[in-house]
Order: C-alpha cells, then structure tokens, then sequence
C-alpha cells in the first residue's frame, strides 16, 4: 500500500456523457484483466501501483474491479445522477487491493455510484463484496490454449463460480483480439441472470490471453 495515495480530482458529466437519471433495472459487475491494460497503459505514471512502474511485465495482479455499473431497462443506463464529493483517504486506502487507483475508484462512485442509494463506502462495499466472491479458472492453462474462443472461455470461467450461467457472462476484446474485461449480469438483488443487453464479443470469436512479456 503506498505512503502517500493520490488526491483524485472531481469526476463530472459533460456533453459526451451526459447526467442521467433512470430506472435501475439490473447491474454489471466489470472486471478487466490486469495484465492487458498494464501492456498497453503500464508506462503511466498513474499506473504505478496497477502495474508496478516496470511495464508490461511489472503487473501484480490478475483481474481487478472496473466496477458496478447499474443499467436500465432499454439501451440507456443511469449516470452522474448528482454530484459527488472527492473520496477520501480511508475509503480509497480500503478500495485499492480491488481496484488500484484513486482516480479510477473517484470517477466509478461519481458515473455509478451517485445513481445507486447508500455512501460511498456502502457502495464500495457492495462492488468489492461481489468482487471478492468470484472464481477464476487457471489463466495460465487458457492463455496457451491454441483454439481459445469466448465461448470456451466463458464456459471454464461459470465452471468456476457456483450458480453462474455462461448467458450471464460477456467478454470484451482488443481489437487485435486479446482479452480486456468480463462483465457480469445481475439482478438488482445483485444475483446472476442472464444478460439481456448486447455488447461484447460473440461467442465464436477467437481469444488470446496476455499473461505478461512471456506471451506469444
């Protein structure tokens, strides 16, 4: 955990996203896959904790929570519902095993958390609760698996977590085709249902995994 953690600055809506009040009709827990970001993003300086200052092979973690987004009922969701104060220390030192940075942590309470009800610590508590309750299937194994697809995968990722269906699994993709997130259906009791927005690669769709500067 770092001495001294980064003030984040204030999160808005603008004109490319808008404030936005709805319904919540379901959630998505999202999850991105550490050592891909750290590959394309580890030289920031604001990645230093994420991806250990060395690159693309300095990451120390596997998946870490994007986090809880609530939707709506069609293809709108609700976002920036009110303005939000700056996160403090403590609840930003509680959140960074889950998700390492204080700018990312400032901005999801700001577009997500402002819509659902409770303190920002309630709603940490909820997305890190979810976060930490999930299953992975061997990574390493499925990276060097030369037929990979979203399809195989989704399928050992429910393998591994009870009462969780493939249909309620969606994965997202580089354009060259490596793995970015997984996105997780819920209901708003906050349980898994199968999702019935679009978005995500197709089921069929050729997968790679990086696992850090030993990947091929």
């Amino acid at each position: 955990m770092p001495a001294n953690v980064p003030r984040p600055h204030a999160d808005t809506p603008d004109i490319r996203n808008p404030r936005r009040v709805l319904p919540i009709a379901s959630y998505t827990l999202a999850l991105s896959w550490s050592p891909q970001f750290c590959k394309e993003s580890g030289a920031r300086d604001s990645s230093a904790m994420q991806c250990g200052g060395a690159g693309a092979g300095g990451n120390r973690f596997g998946f870490t929570l994007h986090g809880l987004w609530p939707d709506g009922s069609g293809k709108e969701w609700p976002q920036y519902c009110s303005a939000v104060p700056i996160l403090s220390e403590t609840t930003i030192r509680a959140n960074l095993c889950a998700t390492p940075s204080a700018q990312l942590l400032q901005h999801e309470y700001a577009k997500h958390g402002s819509c659902v009800t409770g303190s920002p610590d309630d709603y940490f508590r909820r997305s890190t609760r979810l976060y930490a309750a999930i299953r992975y299937p061997d990574m390493d194994r499925l990276s060097r698996q030369r037929k990979l697809t979203v399809a195989s995968f989704t399928t050992a990722f429910a393998r591994a977590n009870r009462g969780l269906n493939v249909g309620a699994v969606r994965v997202t993709t580089t354009r060259e085709g490596w793995l970015d997130e997984i996105w997780l259906c819920l209901d708003t009791g906050f349980r898994y249902e199968r999702c019935t927005q679009g978005g995500g690669a197709r089921p069929g769709t050729p997968l790679r995994i990086w696992r850090g500067s030993s990947a091929r």
